[in-house]
């Protein structure tokens, strides 16, 4: 069984599939290449797919499957040619014969998935689904899109912003609110872009990614405060801190075609592209 093949089944195991938004969503295998090399034992994490973060990946021959969180094949590609920044990466990683899986919204959805983990930073607390998923996997009962989170005791806004630091790794976030010195009780998760999940929610603070200006405005007319940390900033400390561990577990028992224990490691490339300056 090739490398990548082992990385889909355990990917799969941890977020299944079926917990996908496969109506716009583009998940699971996206590349399989049809010459993989038996010597390959390494899993590579990234959230986003670019070409530096492909050359870091690519210049460890033991790299064989590339698990990308969000997918770098979305829309329909009508040729291959290294003219296109994606395309070329495609072709690149075929040549290598690397594989590309992306678990996305399922990953999103997920228990103890991207938004769970979250939520595990905001202190203690209730988590519920904000949309729960019908008939979920076994095993996957209170999944789904975005979370609802409860205080078991109010906290304050600064000791909330200050725990979303500390989880993020970021010494700023955006903050937008009526009162600094609000309680909070309730705090609505989206992980990356959260306008669609959380804009229905009542609750008295969002914590997502980006927002468009005019939800941000929606959200303070009902005293609703906002926490922006950008949008891959609310995913990529996951992979270290939940997914590479789950992983690692998954893939204990097995060996690379050569025989050598998998490894997996994480992108020291990837960020996201926008900073504070």
């Amino acid at each position: 069984m090739s490398l990548l093949s082992k990385v889909t089944r355990c990917m799969r195991a941890i977020a299944p599939l079926e917990l996908a938004e496969t109506s716009w969503d583009n998940v699971g295998v996206l590349v399989e290449p049809p010459f993989p090399s038996p010597k390959q034992s390494k899993v590579f994490l990234t959230i986003d797919l670019t070409p530096q973060v492909l050359a870091e990946a690519l210049s460890d021959p033991k790299v064989g499957a590339i698990v990308s969180y969000h997918p770098p094949i979305f829309r329909a590609f009508k040729r291959l040619t290294s003219q296109d920044p994606k395309q070329d990466m495609i072709l690149k990683v075929i040549a290598s014969g690397v594989g590309i899986y992306s678990p996305h919204t399922a990953c999103d959805n997920c228990i103890n998935g991207v938004n769970d983990w979250l939520a595990s930073g905001l202190g203690k607390g209730h988590i519920e689904p904000i949309t729960p998923t019908i008939n979920p996997p076994e095993g996957q009962e209170g999944a789904g899109s975005g979370r609802l989170f409860t205080f078991d005791e109010p906290v304050s806004l600064p000791v909330v912003v200050d725990r979303v630091k500390k989880l993020i790794g970021l010494p700023f976030v955006r903050l937008a609110t009526l009162d600094k010195n609000k309680f909070i009780e309730t705090v609505a998760i989206c992980a990356g872009s959260g306008s669609s999940v959380l804009n229905a929610v009542k609750a008295d603070l969002y914590f997502t990614g980006e927002m468009g200006h005019h939800d941000v405005l929606a959200a303070l007319a009902q005293d609703t405060s906002v926490i922006l940390c950008e949008h891959s900033n609310t995913e990529r400390g996951y992979l270290s801190a939940v997914l590479k561990p789950a992983l690692e577990k998954q893939l204990v028992n097995e060996t690379s075609e050569s025989g050598e224990p998998i490894e997996v490691i994480v992108s020291k490339v990837d960020k996201d592209p926008l900073e504070v300056v």
